[in-house]
C-alpha cells in the first residue's frame, strides 16, 4: 500500500527482534536500500515496482521519536519526490501486508529496515583487511585496464573529492567506503610504484594509505576479487592506475 504523497508520515514503532524502527501511517515498515547514494535513489523501474518509495509533495507529518533535523526529500527520475531520512530514500516492500510486517528485512542483503538514527539496522559491512596486513598489488580488468588492488583482489578505490593527504570521507561515508588502514608500509606487489606510496591520519587516529597522496578505499558492494561495481559511483568514486590516476575521470 502507498499513500497518496500528500498524506506522508514517518513514526516510530518498536519491533522485539530489530528494534525501535521508522514506519509510515498505518504501521507500514520503511526500509533503505544501501547502493543508495546520499539524496539519490539507485532504484529503477523493476527496482520500484518491488520498492514502492516513500513519497511526499511538501513536509512529511512526522511522530515521536523521528528525528527532523534527519527528513528531507530528493528528486526522482520522473520528478516527484521521495522521502529522505539521513539522506537516504525511503521505500516500502510489496510483501509487507500488514503493519508490523517485516519481510523486505535483508533482503539480497542490501534491503534493511531504519533506525530513529538514521542507520540501517542489521547492516555489516565486509571487515576491511587488519591494519598490519596491508597490501597493494596491481591487477588487469578487461575493461579498466590495470588498477590497484588490495588484499585477496578486492578492488581499491580514489575519492575525488578528498585532498592531498586528507581524507574527506567520515561517518556513513567510511561506512560503505572502507578505508585502506596501515600500521607500517604496506606490502607492496608488482607494478606498484613505491614512490607513490604514503599514508594520511583519519581523525580517530588511524593511518590510511595514500597513493600519489590520495588516499584509498575499498567499496561495501564489492563482493569477490575482481569487481569493480564503486567505479564511476556518484561521478566521484573511481579505481586508481597504477601511475596514481583515477580511471575514467572525465
Amino acid at each position: 500500500m502507498v499513500l497518496a504523497p500528500s498524506e506522508s508520515v514517518i513514526n516510530v514503532v518498536y519491533d522485539a527482534y530489530l528494534g525501535m524502527i521508522l514506519v509510515v501511517a498505518y504501521g507500514m515498515t520503511l526500509y533503505m536500500f544501501t547502493k543508495d547514494e546520499a539524496n539519490k535513489s539507485n532504484c529503477d523501474s523493476d527496482c520500484l515496482a518491488k520498492w514502492p518509495p516513500l513519497l511526499t509533495m511538501g513536509k512529511p507529518v512526522l511522530g515521536d521519536g523521528v528525528d527532523a533535523s534527519l527528513v528531507g526529500s530528493a528528486a526522482l527520475t520522473d520528478g516527484t519526490m521521495i522521502v529522505t531520512y539521513n539522506g537516504m530514500p525511503l521505500y516500502y516492500w510489496v510483501n509487507d501486508k500488514a503493519a508490523g510486517d517485516v519481510t523486505g528485512q535483508k533482503v539480497g542483503d542490501v534491503w534493511f529496515v531504519v533506525s530513529p538514527d538514521g542507520k540501517p539496522v542489521g547492516f555489516t559491512m565486509a571487515p576491511a583487511p587488519a591494519m598490519d596486513t596491508a597490501v597493494i598489488n596491481v591487477a588487469t580488468d578487461p575493461t579498466l585496464g590495470d588498477i590497484l588492488v588490495g588484499a585477496n583482489g578486492m578492488t581499491l578505490y580514489m575519492f575525488t573529492n578528498d585532498e592531498a593527504n586528507k581524507s574527506n570521507c567520515a561517518g556513513d561515508c567510511l561506512v560503505k567506503w572502507p578505508p585502506l588502514l596501515t600500521q607500517g608500509k604496506p606490502e607492496l606487489g608488482s607494478g606498484v610504484n613505491t614512490a607513490l606510496v604514503g599514508s594520511a591520519a583519519m581523525p580517530d587516529g588511524t593511518m590510511i594509505v595514500t597513493y600519489n597522496g590520495m588516499p584509498l578505499y575499498y567499496w561495501v558492494n564489492d563482493k569477490a576479487a575482481g569487481d569493480v561495481t564503486g567505479q564511476n559511483v556518484g561521478g566521484v568514486w573511481f579505481v586508481v592506475a597504477p601511475d596514481g590516476n583515477p580511471v575514467g575521470l572525465p
